[in-house]
């Protein structure tokens, strides 16, 4: 079992610098499992021990997993210089270092794509979710610039299904897409389901497909749902229902 020194558990959940939650401890404010703590550099298991500061139970956690829907116009990166990142959408509490390191993304979306997006200082999920062998489905909403008549609609979805081929762009070069799900909820809109992850990927699908891609919102990874009930920039903490779909 895992452990770690109380004085930088609490450090890392808020309760200031590392001499700070020392003289916290010291002062008798701090219990561990039921009796008083007076040593900053006692070991505790962040998954069983019962921390309570001033008489208040703390909730300990090694990683966090945020969800946020993404705004359009806002880029998924640390820094940029032109625009605001996903970052900046953060309160300051999400800024610090956690007990499992920083926030980082979950893969990313283009700056004028909205919709599901996670962050995690867990790298290990991480990997799960963006690695090419796991084969992790990601669902988007799709508006297209030309309506398709329904009588056109089934050949394009059997491309789809057959691995669409992507002309080179930017960096990036040609491939066959692997099999990708369609299916049309109107003549100008869909749900793109794919495995993969790369270059403006649904866009350059659709434009092979002989369209263009007008909206675009990610609204699912694997099973996880974006909330419906988050507006564009808002975030929350994922559930442990929502945690055990990903992991």
């Amino acid at each position: 079992m895992t452990t770690e020194r109380l004085d930088k558990v609490l450090s890392h959940h808020g309760f200031g610098t590392r001499k700070d939650t020392r003289r916290l401890i010291r002062s008798g404010a701090v219990t561990v499992d039921g009796k008083p703590c007076f040593v900053p550099d006692t070991h505790i298991p962040i998954e069983t021990a019962q921390v309570f500061v001033d008489g208040e139970l703390l909730q300990l956690r090694r990683h966090i997993y945020l969800m946020m829907n993404k705004p359009a116009g806002v880029v998924c990166s640390t820094k940029d210089g032109l625009h605001k990142t996903v970052f900046d959408l953060l309160k300051d509490e999400h800024l610090q270092v956690f007990l499992g390191g920083s926030l980082h993304l979950v893969g990313r979306l283009d700056i004028d794509t909205e919709g599901l997006l996670l962050l995690t200082t867990d790298g290990t999920l991480t990997h799960r979710l963006t690695s090419p062998r796991t084969n992790i489905r990601k669902t988007y909403f799709v508006r297209l610039e030309q309506y398709v008549p329904e009588e056109a609609r089934p050949l394009i979805t059997r491309r789809f299904a057959d691995g669409i081929h992507i002309e080179p762009e930017g960096d990036d070069g040609e491939w066959d897409c692997k099999a990708a799900e369609l299916d049309w909820l109107e003549g100008d809109c869909c749900l793109l389901k794919i495995t993969e992850g790369r270059y403006h990927q649904v866009k350059r699908m659709i434009a092979a497909a002989g369209n263009k891609v007008i909206y675009l919102r990610r609204d699912a990874i694997g099973q996880l749902q974006l909330d419906s009930e988050l507006r564009c920039g808002e975030y929350r903490n994922l559930t442990s229902d929502e945690l055990d779909l990903l992991v």
